[in-house]
C-alpha cells in the first residue's frame, strides 16, 4: 500500500496543506511563507528521502509562530497517517549529524506515545527572521500529532544555523531508518502485538 497521507488543517490564524510520501525520493514544494522554515522542510524531505509538499499561509504580520507550529502539527498528522498500521516497520532511528562546529543527535520512536526531549545549546535570538525558539515549538507540534517518542540532543555548537540545520537533517535521517519496512518483521514490532 502507498504510505502517502495529505493534510488540510484551517484555523483562524493558519491555512495548511501538506502531502507526505515515506516512499519518495527526497523531492519537495515548499511555501510557507518563512524563508528559514523552507529551507529546513527542504532538507527534511531531500535528507529523509521523504517527498514532501506543503502550502502555507499564516499571520506572519503576527510573527511566525503560529504558522511554524501548525506545520509541525501537520507533519506529525501526516507521519500518523502515512504509516498506517506500523506492519512491518522498523519503528527505531537513531542518527547523529555534524555541521561544522555542531553536532546534532537524534534518537526516536514511532510507537503512539509522544514525548520530546529537547536538550540544545539554543535559547534565544534569530536565524535572518525566524525566532530560534520557534525550532523547539515545530517539534513539540509534531510529536504531540504524530505519536513520536523524539530526543533531540545538541552537545555543543555555536552557530543557531548550524545547529538547526543539524537537528532537522537528524530527524530526518532517524524517521528515514525508522520507517523503512523490513520483511523480518510480522506484523509490529512490540511484544504486546500493537503499537
Amino acid at each position: 500500500m502507498d504510505r502517502i497521507a495529505e493534510i488540510n488543517r484551517e484555523t483562524a490564524e493558519t491555512r495548511i496543506r501538506l502531502r507526505l510520501d515515506l516512499d519518495g525520493t527526497g523531492t519537495s514544494d515548499i511555501n510557507t511563507g518563512v524563508g528559514f522554515l523552507d529551507h529546513m522542510l527542504e532538507l527534511f524531505a531531500k535528507h529523509g528521502f521523504f517527498n514532501l509538499e506543503v502550502e502555507a499561509k499564516g499571520d506572519l504580520h503576527v510573527d511566525a509562530h503560529h504558522t511554524t507550529e501548525d506545520v509541525g502539527i501537520c507533519l506529525g498528522q501526516a507521519l500518523q497517517k502515512a504509516v498506517l498500521d506500523k506492519a512491518g516497520m522498523q519503528r527505531f532511528g537513531s542518527f547523529s549529524v555534524p555541521m561544522y562546529e555542531s553536532l546534532a543527535k537524534v534518537d526516536l520512536d514511532v510507537c503512539g506515545r509522544p514525548f520530546l526531549h529537547f536538550e540544545t545549546p539554543l535559547s534565544y535570538g534569530k536565524v535572518g527572521d525566524f525566532d530560534i525558539e520557534l525550532t523547539e515549538e515545530f517539534f513539540h507540534g509534531f510529536v504531540n500529532h504524530s505519536g513520536t517518542t523524539l530526543h533531540i540532543n545538541v552537545p555543543y555548537g555555536t552557530n543557531r544555523h548550524h545547529i538547526i540545520e543539524a537537528i532537522f537533517k537528524a530527524v530526518a535521517k532517524a524517521l528515514h531508518v525508522a520507517t523503512r519496512l523490513d520483511g523480518n518483521i510480522t506484523g509490529v514490532l512490540s511484544t504486546k502485538g500493537s503499537l
